[in-house]
């Protein structure tokens, strides 16, 4: 027994110290992945050995309260919540549950319960907030603290700007319960100009919400959302669905996404489809979180010491965790731009292993203060397939300096500084730059040149001396079954692609070209626009800023463009080679003028879950409306589904009209 207990001795000082950083002191130096493995290592030997210590966190609910805060007392206990790991650990949770209910209706026959229904959240990572309401005036605001006893904090509650001061509900006391979150787009947008970046957006809505000052709290723009009444003085609910429309009807802010299932055959369908689009939200989110809808079974259920056992946290896989800072190399990308590529010790991370993080520039690791940082533990995080970011440092150590280079690490040529960016302006001889760009002009949202990719530019580049995509048309049987590892089939696969690819339509040209500061969407715009490519050429500054979504900076970056003689050219040379480059004929459309989309601009954010956005994109345009890629003045309607994220946000702060009713939009687009 006596090597279990010390190594449960051992776990439990480790855990409080991160405990206290992470909670008390806002300086969290593990993540939350790593800590949830020696939680759980510990809850394990505390079963097995029947032995749990004074001092273990497993005693607790939440963290320690901070000095220079009022304590407050929740007028109802704050819960935490069991977790369930897996789909095996969620079916097990129903099944315990499915049995409370069967053993009450068999004790009362007359009154049993209802099958349950289980309602599906979000389990957003910020910092749960208790705000009290007496007679319908907002009298405190609270940390969970312990779960009975928190920390005061309503000056700083009230900087935000959607919980509401006060509510319509006049006839009694209420608690209610949310969480504190930072955007993401506000956390980038903030770290932009902060002389001290925050490491993530959990951090920086904790650190903001406990922090003695107000202004600096009011300084990070937070947000919140509303979940739960915890205390209720004067009114009851009969389902959960019910209270959310009381905290709705009151002005509370409360997430769109809502669901509810029966089985837990289709819940694991829905859980696997929110981690898969996690990334895509506007906030963070850790798992989701799992009740059973009706009141009277929760009464019945009841609680463990420490959780109800009527709602359980599906975790899902972490998207942060910290490792070791290697190495940083600087990479040279297809217009000039050099891009710092860090090396990390390898790590598991969503189910994948980590070597590779990126760093935007060398003005992004002094604001990280990675200046110093080789050879230190750095805060990671991964989202879906996109590679992982370095968050900052995850402890005060000073390690290896990042030296930024002077000259192109590609081929030598001096470095010059753009705004934020280093660059190689030696486009002719650069070769990872040459390379890049025929790789770019080949791919398939270009001109989709089959069986192409980096390797084979480079080969090309290598042995054939193409330099630019105009070469690629100029290629011969000959040359191409005489390079290496290139039979007779695959050079006639390769030459017949090529000659494929001169068809493609105006948009996947102009795209395929790499205008700076332009990407797949401007492309369509300008094709549609001009629908001719002399024309474009031709167009001045001023006159393209006229277009949706082009500002002066991609105005000045097309027309520049096309000014440079080497660019056209190779335009030239390709069109004398047989590319078309010619606009897509216009469809046959019987788009009514008079209807109320006909020759708007709409913006389609977040999951329509009665119809693809691809089918939506379909029908506007089939009804005369431009779809656009993201939301400017010039948008007219932002039609938003669940999970809709920063582009929502910007279209209220602009004042746009958003639509959210998918039955709204259905009519609209004639689907009713």
């Amino acid at each position: 027994m006596t090597e279990p207990m010390d190594r449960m001795r051992e776990l439990v000082a480790e855990l409080n110290v991160y405990a206290r950083q992470y909670y008390t002191e806002d300086n969290p130096t593990i993540s939350d992945k790593e800590y949830d493995v020696l939680y759980d290592e510990l809850s394990r030997l505390e079963r097995e050995t029947g032995t749990i210590m004074p001092d273990s966190p497993t005693h607790r609910v939440g963290g320690e309260i901070l000095k220079g805060f009022q304590p407050h007392r929740h007028l109802s206990r704050l819960w935490s919540l069991d977790k369930a790991q897996n789909m095996d650990d969620l079916t097990a949770w129903a099944a315990r549950a499915g049995r409370l209910i069967a053993d009450y209706n068999a004790r009362n026959p007359q009154n049993p319960l209802p099958d349950p229904e289980f309602t599906l959240e979000m389990k957003f990572d910020g910092l749960t907030l208790n705000l009290t309401y007496e007679n319908g005036r907002l009298i405190q605001a609270a940390t969970r603290g312990n779960g009975e006893v928190g920390e005061g904090i309503l000056p700083q509650l009230r900087t935000i700007r959607t919980v509401p001061l006060t509510i319509d509900f006049h006839d009694g006391t209420i608690e209610v319960q949310g969480e504190g979150i930072m955007r993401l787009s506000v956390l980038h947008a903030y770290n932009e100009t902060a002389v001290e970046p925050l490491k993530n957006a959990r951090n920086a809505a904790a650190g903001a919400l406990r922090n003695l000052d107000p202004r600096i709290t009011a300084s990070r723009k937070l947000d919140a959302f509303f979940y739960n009444v915890g205390y209720a003085d004067g009114i009851s609910f009969t389902d959960h669905r019910e209270m959310l429309d009381f905290l709705r009807r009151n002005g509370f802010p409360v997430n769109p996404y809502v669901k509810s299932f029966t089985s837990i055959q289709a819940l694991e369908t829905e859980l696997e489809r929110i981690a898969s689009e996690r990334a895509s939200l506007d906030y963070l989110i850790d798992g989701a979180v799992v009740k059973i809808a009706d009141m009277r079974t929760r009464e019945a259920l009841g609680y463990t010491d420490k959780f109800p056992r009527w709602a359980v946290a599906y975790k899902f896989e972490a998207e942060e965790t910290t490792t070791v800072l290697q190495s940083v190399s600087w990479e040279v990308g297809r217009t000039g731009k050099i891009t710092p590529l860090a090396r990390v010790e390898p790590v598991e991370l969503a189910g994948v292993t980590v070597q590779n993080c990126t760093l935007n520039n060398i003005g992004d690791i002094e604001r990280k203060n990675l200046k110093h940082a080789l050879g230190t533990r750095v805060f990671i995080r991964r989202s879906n397939d996109v590679i992982p970011e370095i968050l900052g440092k995850a402890d005060e150590e000073e390690g290896g300096t990042i030296e930024a280079p002077d000259h192109c690490p590609g081929c030598g040529a001096p470095l010059e500084m753009r705004g934020a960016h280093l660059f190689c302006n030696n486009k002719l001889g650069c070769k990872p730059q040459t390379v890049g760009r025929i790789t770019h002009f080949a791919s398939r949202d270009c001109m989709d040149i089959e069986t192409f990719s980096g390797k084979t530019a480079e080969q090309l580049y290598e042995e054939l001396g193409v330099r630019d995509p105009a070469d690629l048309y100029e290629l011969t049987l000959d040359q191409l079954r005489g390079l290496t590892r290139f039979g007779e089939k695959k050079a006639a696969n390769l030459l017949d692609s090529i000659e494929k690819s001169k068809t493609r339509e105006l948009a996947a040209f102009l795209n395929a070209l790499g205008i700076p500061n332009t990407g797949k969407a401007t492309a369509k715009t300008l094709a549609e626009h001009y629908g001719d490519l002399d024309k474009l050429m031709a167009a001045e500054a001023d006159e393209l800023i006229g277009l949706p979504d082009v500002g002066g900076i991609v105005a000045e970056s097309i027309a520049g463009f096309f000014r440079d003689p080497l660019m056209r050219e190779s335009i030239a040379r390709m069109r004398a080679a047989g590319v078309k480059a010619e606009a897509a004929r216009p469809a046959a459309t019987s788009a009514d003028a008079s209807h109320p989309l006909f020759g708007k601009t709409v913006v389609l954010t977040g999951t329509l879950s009665r119809m693809g956005r691809d089918e939506a994109s379909k029908r506007l345009e089939a009804l005369g409306a431009k779809v656009s890629g993201s939301v400017s003045k010039k948008t007219d309607y932002v039609f938003a589904g669940e999970s809709a994220g920063s582009k929502l946000t910007k279209a209220r702060e602009l004042g746009i009209a958003v639509i959210e009713d998918e039955d709204e939009m259905a009519k609209l687009l004639g689907l009713e």
